[in-house]
């Protein structure tokens, strides 16, 4: 049912947005850095750096990827790949976003892209069923 699967999908992308930005927040924390940096960062996306710009623009990204991570063959999709797929995405985010965004390239590379390795792992666990298929789309 496409009811399901939707709902499967925006249930995915609710929980590795959430809880993806551990490693950045974590890392914030320790240091001593703001921990809401990085969704003020975000928000320059959306022209200001603000929680709330941040917020939105997140959540936005984070639907276009879980849809990418999820159109994976389920054949395929486990945690691993969502890592590997988190890398990838994390690189190609970062590489354009740190170009055109000062408040994005100032943020700490290492925490940014474990943040995306946890949103990978998160949206392919989230997206395939206990027995390591993906759930009928019908």
């Amino acid at each position: 049912m496409i009811a399901r699967a939707t709902s499967r999908l925006v249930r995915a992308a609710a929980l590795a947005g959430v809880l993806s930005g551990a490693p950045s927040t974590l890392h914030a924390a320790i240091t001593g850095r703001d921990v809401l940096a990085s969704v003020r960062a975000a928000g320059t996306l959306l022209g200001r750096p603000t929680v709330a710009r941040g917020v939105l623009a997140h959540a936005a990204i984070t639907v276009l990827w879980t849809g990418v991570i999820a159109a994976v063959p389920a054949a395929r999709r486990n945690v691993a790949t969502g890592a590997v797929a988190g890398v990838i995405i994390g690189a190609a985010d970062l590489a354009i976003a740190r170009r055109r965004f000062p408040a994005i390239a100032a943020l700490p590379t290492v925490p940014q892209l474990l943040d995306h390795v946890a949103f990978g792992a998160l949206v392919a666990a989230a997206t395939v069923t206990p027995g390591g298929a993906a759930p009928p789309s019908s």
